[in-house]
Order: C-alpha cells, then structure tokens, then sequence
C-alpha cells in the first residue's frame, strides 16, 4: 500500500484532474502500480527485508520453518533473490487484492439480476429473455475464477518462496559451522561429564567393594574406605556443578572452562584407590592452562580404566614436560583374567584420542609385554 500511494501521487500530475487513489482509472491505477513495483525492488534490498519476508511466506503460503535462510541478507546475491521475492510477493499480492475488493460486489449483483430490475436496465438487458439465466451463471464463474487464480498465486508464491528466501551457500556453510561447533561442545561436555563421574563412580565402586569384604575384620579400612567415598563423591559434585554451570550458561561469555589441572594430579593419585608410582620430570608450570586441564583428565580417564579393567592393581604414573611437549604414561599390569579389548578402547580411551588430538597431540593404548600401556603427546610450544 505504501509504494502504491507514492505511485499515484508521482502518476497524478500526468493523469489529469479528477484521478485519485482511490477513484482514478484503471489507466491511472495501472500507472500507479507500474511505479510502486520499482519502490518495491528496491527496498526489498535492505538486509532486513528478508527476515520479514520469511515471516510473511512462512504466515500466509504456509511453507515449513527449516527451508528458509535465517537471519538478514549479507550477500549481494542473497539480497537480489530477496528483493525478486519481495516483488514478486507485494505484486501479485496487490492484484489478488484488487481483484478480490473489486469482482465479489459486480459478481452479487450479477446473482442477483433476476432479482432487481434496475440492475438489468443499468446492464442495458431489461428485455432479454436469457439475460435471468446467463447473468447469475456468470457471476458465479467470476467467483469461482477469482477462488482459482488466489490459489494458483498462493502456490506460486509458495514455491518461490523456498528458491527465493531460501538458504544460499554461505548460509548453509554457516549453518553448518554454527551446529559443527554446537556438537564440538556437547561432546567436550560429554566427555567431561563421562570423565569427571565415571572415575568417580569407579573409586566409590572399588572401595565400596573392598570395604565390604573386610567389614568383620578390619574397621579402621572400612572407615577409611568410606571417608574417601564421601570426599570422592563431595568432590564429583562440585565438578558435576561446573559442568552444569557450562550448560546453564547457553554460550555466554567467552572464558575459558575452569577446572582442575595438573597441579592437582598428586591430590587425584592420592584418592584413586589404586596404588600409583607418580613421577614427573620438567616444569608443569610451562605448560598453557587448557593443555593443563585436558592432562588431567587423560590422568583421571587412564587411572578410571586401571580402576575398572585392573582390579586395584599398581599403576605407573610418568608426566615429563620437554621441548614444548607433554607427555604422559600410565601402565599397570594385566590382570590374569583380562578380557580381550577392542582396537580403540572403549568410550573412556575413545574420549583420551579425542581429547590429545583436539590438541594436536596423539594418544595410543594396548597391552605390550604383560603390562597396559596408554601413552599420551601433547605438543604446546609457542609455534603452535
């Protein structure tokens, strides 16, 4: 309606007196509408005009939401596909429009021709014995074709819509870096969930177990056993908590994760539940926080495995830092009884590959000369 009314204001003076917008003729009307579609193209440029449209051919053609592009047009193509839509949208749209305010009174008084005499003296068919049956039968066909023509727009439009408003290459590419990066998160948590509480639950577990097999014999164990349960436990809930807060925060802010590094593996070693020789080589302190934080939990996931697949036997523990690398070993006998491991480990060691090549490392696992071996790179130097 806006480009419509600056349409005929531009088209007045060339039309005479008497033309108005809403009382010209049907030249004059036309002309106005030859201007406006113009106005239309044009601000169909805008960026914001695609959000809008989206919302219009979403509410009236009745499209799904998942076809459309989200967000304003950045290109310069996927502005030009936006301003054809836009045209095409208001200019069809205006002429359904005219033509739906304009046919239903004529096509009334048509059905009703037989009905009133002046109507037939104003068409000029007063004495026409056919003039009572043709008539009505012609405003009904003007009704029906006018029922035709809005549907066969609708579809149109509906079908333009989609190749128009729809996404362009950059923004299925974006698209596909915004949920890439969403899944990169959810599996980062994934794996701090599973590495954080699944060690957790291992100690509680070994303890636990322990604990009960010496209940008659030896009380000062099971009361050892059961305050390091309940400091395990405490101290998983607090990790659980940051976890959560990751969640709860939906992607505000951009810190880095906070959480235990290797400073606190001496602290880990000492509540794991398994004896643990530990030695360290080089500075941890040189090595960046967030490869000081994923090394401590490949520790925590490596002394969760000898928990589970060893049955408490001893772990060796070797952290050396050296020429901008980190590298981690952890070994601890086979148990007599071990079963047979799947290339790749299981979701834990899945979980430490994961986390060493995120970080431009490696990581390999497996049995070799009776002991299982995980073995750990993380490179960190300034290059990098």
């Amino acid at each position: 309606m806006p480009f419509w009314l600056v349409g005929t204001v531009a088209v007045g003076p060339l039309a005479g007196e008497g033309q108005t917008a809403f009382a010209g003729s049907a030249a004059f009307q036309f002309g106005a509408y030859g201007v406006a579609l113009p106005l239309a193209a044009i601000a169909g440029l805008f960026p914001m005009a695609r959000p809008l449209s989206v919302g219009a051919a979403r509410a009236l053609c009745g499209v799904g939401t998942g076809l459309f592009a989200d967000g304003p047009a950045r290109s310069r193509a996927a502005r030009l596909r936006t301003a054809c839509w836009f045209t095409l949208h208001l200019g069809i749209g205006a002429l359904v429009s005219g033509a739906s305010l304009a046919l239903p009174p004529f096509a009334v008084g048509l059905l009703l021709t037989p009905l009133l005499p002046g109507v037939r003296t104003y068409l000029g068919v007063d004495g026409s014995p056919w003039a009572a049956v043709l008539l009505p039968l012609a405003g009904i066909a003007m009704l029906v074709a006018l029922a035709a023509v809005s549907a066969a727009a609708g579809a149109l439009l509906a079908g333009r819509a989609v190749v128009l408003l729809g996404p362009a290459p950059a923004d299925r590419l974006a698209a596909a870096e915004r949920r890439a990066a969403e899944l990169a998160e959810r599996n980062r948590l994934a794996r701090e969930l599973h590495d954080s509480v699944g060690h957790a639950l291992s100690a509680v577990t070994l303890q636990a177990g322990a604990a009960r097999r010496v209940l008659d014999r030896d009380v000062e164990f099971v009361r050892e056993a059961l305050t390091a349960i309940e400091e395990t436990a405490r101290r998983t809930v607090g990790e659980l908590d940051a976890v959560l807060g990751l969640l709860r925060r939906d992607g505000e802010g951009d810190g880095e994760p906070s959480g235990p590094a290797l400073d606190a593996v001496r602290g880990l070693v000492s509540r794991s539940g398994v004896p643990v020789a530990l030695e360290t080589a080089g500075e941890p302190d040189a090595v960046p926080a967030h490869v000081s934080r994923e090394a401590y939990r490949i520790v925590q996931e490596g002394l969760s495995n000898a928990l589970r697949h060893a049955g408490g036997l001893p772990v060796s523990l070797w952290i050396a830092v050296r020429g901008g690398e980190l590298e981690i070993t952890m070994e601890n006998p086979l148990p007599a009884t071990a079963p047979v491991v799947r290339p790749g480990g299981g979701r834990g060691l899945r979980g430490v590959t994961e986390r060493a090549v995120l970080l431009g490392g490696r990581a390999v696992a497996g049995a070799c000369d009776g002991v299982w071996r995980v073995s750990v790179l993380l490179p960190f130097g300034a290059g990098r």
